[in-house]
């Protein structure tokens, strides 16, 4: 069957399938990290160590994010599928009886190999089953999935943990991948066109050298510190790579793993460039809100959760409208609305007090995720409807690449501005604190002292995280001024044929 007919009636029922499991897979990637202490206490290990647990899952997901294109072009998505969600439910049984840290890494780097194709696939097959003109309602869906299910995971974690072993974390989600591995071995059909192409194990090298490296260089930079060696030194290594890796891509490949040509298009350029900043953004609010509510607050882990569930739940409820209205009206509109929301409300967030009630949090926060669902897909969409279809799983893989990248950068770029702020404001509050009690005839007690360090370290905390939120909303204001240039596009005439594409047949297409 043809591109044309399949965009005439798609097929709901196996684009259904990999919504379960895109939504299963993004779920699981948020759950670990309240749980983090708990596997750290159980296994007696330090918290440098157990952090591998997130940071490792990340670098699998920057290292075979980039070769999805060439697996999407490949291999058939039904196989393609149930290989992901084969390795996926294999690492999530294996995590749920791990007896030791070790076999636990393990099952989560198995996790994340299957995870990491899964977006990617996903995305291209929405591409593919739908025309232009209903893209947006289409990709309005996926983001449901892709904001929604890693938004609630803090709340389910902190739940589960609060009641329950870590464990049962892995346990909930084993039987859902079960039930998504069956439907895609029963149901699932082939959309996507094929293609012969070739991968390059040199390209392959230096794409995991550079993105993994990067990623782990700029997640590290946040605990480590930017001047410490590991830190610059993978970074630097992984900038070298990159380098490389585009030069072999542009000059020396007829057919390149990741196509860096799409850049040619304006919009997806320019698509690319919006995300880039709102990623680095938006990682202020999902990184320093729990921060200020439970260290600085004293909230527990559940409450800081369920604080951010309506966010999550107005993102995934304005997902699907957000997709209709940018069918009708476009991406321009949206994004500067979503984006003036998102700057004011991320202003906002730097007034906050050590008395700000929880209920002004929650509309605050709910606010600002409002806004954020206006931009994300709406943009990503618009650049994508640029390119060739032949073009998409290139397009698809460069930005959710540069997502994994630009995630690990704002998650350390705000962390480092928080530090070294609250170092600073540690500083100047026990130096007034000292002076005044020089001036008090009678030394204070060890309680009184105890009590004012505290109240110093919380106030220097929250310094460092409403300056944090200042520099956040001068980001956003950047990809605000960066959406006034977006424009309307449609992708241009092609022609099937001359990708050589192959659509074998069974079901609906064949594998």
């Amino acid at each position: 069957m043809d591109i044309q007919s399949i965009q005439k009636k798609p097929p709901y029922g196996a684009i259904g399938i990999l919504f379960f499991g895109a939504f299963v897979s993004f779920l699981t990637n948020t759950l670990i990290n309240i749980a983090l202490p708990s596997i750290k206490e159980e296994f007696d290990i330090s918290m440098s160590t157990v952090q591998w647990l997130s940071t490792g899952y990340m670098l699998i997901n920057g290292i075979l994010i980039p070769t999805s294109a060439f697996f999407i072009q490949r291999i058939s998505n039904r196989k393609l599928l149930i290989t992901a969600l084969s390795l996926f439910t294999i690492g999530t049984l294996l995590a749920s009886i791990s007896p030791s840290f070790g076999i636990l890494l393990t099952g989560r780097m198995i996790q994340a190999s299957g995870s990491a194709i899964m977006m990617p696939l996903l995305m291209n097959v929405m591409l593919t089953a739908f025309p232009v003109e209903k893209r947006g309602t289409a990709m309005g869906f996926f983001g449901l999935v892709m904001i929604t299910a890693p938004a609630i995971g803090p709340t389910l974690s902190g739940y589960i943990i609060e009641h329950y072993s870590w464990r049962t974390l892995f346990d909930v989600v084993l039987p859902f991948a079960l039930i998504c591995l069956i439907l895609a071995i029963f149901k699932m059909k082939n959309i996507t066109p094929l293609k012969s192409v070739h991968l390059d194990i040199l390209s392959l090298i230096l794409s995991s050298i550079a993105f993994g490296s990067l990623l782990y260089g700029f997640s590290s930079a946040g605990d480590k510190g930017w001047g410490a060696p590991i830190v610059y030194g993978t970074i630097s290594l992984g900038f070298v790579a990159l380098v490389l890796f585009i030069i072999r891509q542009l000059f020396f490949l007829k057919e390149p793993m990741l196509e860096f040509r799409i850049y040619k298009h304006p919009m997806f350029a320019l698509s690319s460039a919006i995300s880039i900043v709102i990623s680095v953004s938006m990682f202020s609010g999902m990184i320093l809100t729990p921060m200020y509510v439970q260290i600085v607050r004293g909230i527990s882990p559940l409450d800081s959760g369920l604080l951010m569930l309506p966010g999550a739940l107005a993102m995934g409820i304005m997902s699907p409208i957000t997709g209709k209205l940018f069918d009708k009206y476009g991406a321009r509109v949206l994004a500067l609305v979503g984006l003036t929301i998102m700057i004011v409300t991320t202003y906002l967030f730097t007034d906050l007090t050590l008395e700000t009630s929880y209920m002004h949090l929650i509309w605050l926060y709910t606010f600002r995720m409002f806004g954020m669902s206006m931009v994300m897909m709406p943009v990503m969409t618009n650049g994508m409807n640029q390119l060739p279809m032949q073009m998409n799983p290139h397009g698809t893989a460069m930005n959710n690449t540069l997502q994994q990248v630009s995630g690990a950068i704002g998650t350390a770029f705000m962390i480092t501005v928080m530090n070294k702020r609250t170092e600073s404001s540690a500083a100047e509050l026990a130096a007034n604190a000292k002076a005044s009690m020089g001036t008090n005839a009678t030394p204070p007690s060890a309680e009184a002292v105890a009590e004012m360090q505290q109240h110093i370290m919380h106030q220097a905390m929250l310094d460092g995280i409403t300056h944090a939120f200042l520099i956040s909303t001068f980001i956003a204001l950047l990809a605000l001024i960066l959406a006034f240039f977006i424009k309307r596009v449609k992708p241009p005439v092609q022609s099937m044929p001359d990708t050589k594409a192959v659509i074998k047949a069974k079901g609906v297409a064949t594998e």
